[in-house]
């Protein structure tokens, strides 16, 4: 195997977003397309350098030579602008994944296999030299396909069952398994390229002209633009919560409802480590927290989504539910090693599927109720089968609330108490009774409140350790854990309460550093060994908490600061090097977006902030 310079790859920050709500693309800021993976999300990368810089594959529009790189998105939208300013001439270069009203709305669109990259680079001032270089590898680099031209302009690179056709207004070349183009432009001349996967044989190779790649440039701008109007926050922040959210729904998978919690696979947590996840699956607790926050901005139209994706992923046994699914409903997630790619700097294993699906983690029933219960906030109906279904979640929680499970964090170092999970229970049961008494349906409502306090009865006293004064990761050890700072935005504790308090001033003590990031846990043997960097969503939960508690000024400093910690497109990873301020882990990540559109919202509470959930 080839080895590659773990110098090669860039930073994680150094990539974009681009997507249709089917699948997605990362850009770097050379201008070259690392990881995409179709038809969808899940499927193998066509191009995934970013997991292997020899094999993995790549494609590649930009100037040649040196060049300063500013980048953006076009206002409200996720089409990205990546300008080049060389010693010659400055050019600029758009990509995009065509997406209109019409191919995005409730049900699979009408062209489900079609997955389009447009990318225009266009000389705005002097003159460059460009170089365009696509080079397909299917199957996460395990195919090289064979490649042909239909006209200079026109060409097919298939292997397997998987093909694409490249279509570029230069003059192209095969080479290698891909397609070269070079050339240069004066001011005011472009070069354009399509590259769309072809699903299903035989391969049908056409060519639309420029005005037609311009049409839908003009309907991708339109549909991203009119979408964010629906949002209805109008605060300080508002930038950054638009942004936020904009990635958030280019995670969605639109056929579904169902929300990626990240675009990746196996960007690892540590370099050279090996906590190295497949993030592009839904989790219950990831979408319904975006739930939340979307629903708080006025996008209802996703809470009714994910309802539905919810309602024909999970019904079922009660005992039967998961904590995570593929993004149409699939259970069977089985983990798999790539054992022939070497991983993003050296950082392997390179995973595929995620082992975590079949654990068992309580919370989750919590976080179904209250999905059910944001939902009725947010104006949506309880019909009479949803709630039979929901009833059935109550009793399950009634009959395994007092067992040990895997946790949030998703732990592979055995079964606890966790805090949380405990909690979550507690939740469940919450949110049940106020969805029994406000709309007055059927339920055990004693045994459901009696149940209730047990379990808050049962946390207060085995989950706080009075003489350290803070709320424990789980009964019987004294590690803390971030996770204890949702207790509040939970509602079920405020976090004015000195038992709360106090676990937020030992948090601040010794799981954060001086920066503001919070880690996860120290000192806790999770199964995976190795380190991790600091989680940045348990930093968006401190400042939530420094809210609630009366320390806005506090937490708005803390807010700035994370701001800070996002690359120059307002991207968030999971994680972040605490020494360096370097990002880890998956990319983009749903919910550090969240985290943020949920502490910008708090902020803007000019009286007493109200929690998210209760």
């Amino acid at each position: 195997m080839t080895v590659s310079d773990p110098n090669a790859y860039p930073p994680i920050g150094d990539y974009g977003l681009i997507g249709d709500m089917q699948s997605c693309a990362l850009v770097s800021k050379q201008g070259s397309i690392d990881w995409a993976c179709f038809p969808r999300f899940d499927s193998p990368s066509v191009f995934g350098r970013l997991l292997d810089w020899q094999r993995g594959g790549s494609f590649q529009l930009a100037p040649k030579g040196p060049a300063d790189v500013t980048r953006r998105y076009l206002p409200n939208t996720n089409v990205l602008e990546t300008t080049f300013e060389t010693a010659a001439g400055r050019a600029v270069l758009t990509d995009f994944m065509p997406v209109t009203h019409e191919t995005h709305r409730t049900g699979l669109p009408q062209v489900s296999q079609q997955r389009q990259i447009v990318r225009e680079l266009r000389c705005e001032s002097g003159s460059i030299e460009f170089e365009m270089t696509c080079a397909p590898r299917f199957d996460y680099g395990s195919i090289i396909p064979h490649a042909g031209l239909t006209t200079p302009h026109l060409g097919l690179a298939h292997g397997g069952s998987d093909a694409i056709t490249v279509q570029c207004s230069a003059a192209m070349r095969q080479e290698n398994g891909g397609f070269v183009a070079s050339g240069a432009l004066s001011r005011g001349e472009r070069v354009c390229v399509r590259v769309r996967y072809e699903a299903g044989q035989p391969h049908k190779v056409d060519q639309v002209d420029e005005l037609q790649l311009d049409a839908l440039l003009d309907q991708t701008v339109a549909y991203w633009t009119n979408w964010t109007w629906t949002c209805t926050y109008q605060g300080e922040y508002r930038a950054d919560v638009i942004r936020a959210a904009l990635t958030l729904k280019a995670l969605t998978y639109a056929p579904s409802g169902a929300l990626l919690a990240a675009a990746t696979t196996s960007l690892p947590e540590v370099i050279g480590g090996v906590r190295n996840w497949d993030y592009r699956f839904t989790w219950i607790r990831d979408a319904t927290f975006a739930l939340y926050s979307l629903g708080t901005l006025g996008f209802h139209q996703e809470a009714r989504d994910f309802k539905g994706w919810l309602e024909w992923s999970t019904l079922g046994r009660a005992r039967d539910l998961q904590v995570m699914y593929g993004i149409t409903g699939e259970r069977r997630l089985t983990e798999i090693e790539l054992h022939e790619m070497e991983g993003y700097r050296k950082s392997r294993p390179v995973r595929i599927g995620n082992g975590a699906h079949s654990q068992r983690q309580l919370d989750m029933y919590g976080e179904i109720m209250d999905s059910a219960h944001l939902f009725r906030k947010f104006g949506g109906k309880m019909d009479g089968e949803y709630w039979a279904y929901l009833q059935h979640v109550v009793d399950f929680v009634l009959d395994h609330w007092h067992e040990p499970d895997d946790g949030i964090w998703e732990s592979r170092g055995g079964a606890q108490h966790w805090v949380y999970s405990k909690a979550m229970c507690w939740v469940a049961l919450d949110r049940a009774i106020k969805a029994a008494e406000a709309l007055e349906l059927p339920g055990d409502l004693p045994r459901w409140r009696q149940a209730r306090e047990e379990i808050r009865d049962e946390i207060m006293q085995r989950g706080y350790d009075a003489e350290r004064g803070y709320f424990v990761q789980a009964y019987g050890n004294t590690a803390l854990d971030a996770s204890v700072l949702l207790l509040p935005l939970i509602g079920f504790i405020p976090a004015t309460d000195p038992r709360m308090r106090s676990t937020v001033e030992a948090i601040e003590r010794q799981l954060t550093t001086p920066e503001g990031l919070v880690y996860r846990y120290k000192d806790t043997d999770d199964g995976f060994g190795g380190e991790e960097g600091a989680f940045v969503i348990c930093s968006f939960w401190l400042c939530d908490n420094l809210i609630f508690l009366g320390r806005k000024d506090e937490a708005r400093a803390l807010f700035e600061k994370l701001r800070g910690y996002s690359n120059d497109l307002d991207l968030y990873s999971e994680e972040l090097d605490p020494r360096t301020l370097d990002m880890l882990g998956n990319f983009p990540q749903a919910f550090t977006h969240l985290g943020l559109i949920g502490t910008a919202v708090q902020l803007e509470s000019e009286l007493l902030p109200s929690y998210p959930h209760a």
